[in-house]
């Protein structure tokens, strides 16, 4: 069941409420990061993943150590692509920009 009525009869969807209380707890932001960042290997693969040394996301600009600088100039030239690919994932403001390191 996807959804689930008040007393009033209104129809909430759960994904909803979540979103409702990690508002009013102000760790919505906090929440995306972490699935954001847990994420990663699943969104960009294996090798990707295996030369990423530390992955943040700070104010809408998701950060990326990588420990290749080839890999970090191929990620460069491919940076609009990966941005929609997490904002179809996570909505569209869950990420702004990426910071290669």
């Amino acid at each position: 069941m996807a959804s689930r009525s008040d007393k009033d009869g209104n129809s909430k969807h759960v994904g909803d409420a979540i979103r409702e209380l990690l508002k009013a707890y102000h760790i919505e932001n906090k929440f995306d990061a972490a699935a954001v960042v847990a994420s990663w290997e699943r969104l960009f693969g294996k090798p990707v993943a295996r030369h990423t040394r530390r992955i943040f996301l700070r104010d809408k600009v998701l950060f990326v150590e990588l420990d290749s600088p080839s890999l970090k100039h191929d990620l460069s030239l491919h940076k609009t692509r990966m941005i929609e690919a997490i904002r179809q994932e996570f909505g569209a403001t869950a990420v702004g920009d990426i910071v290669f390191m």
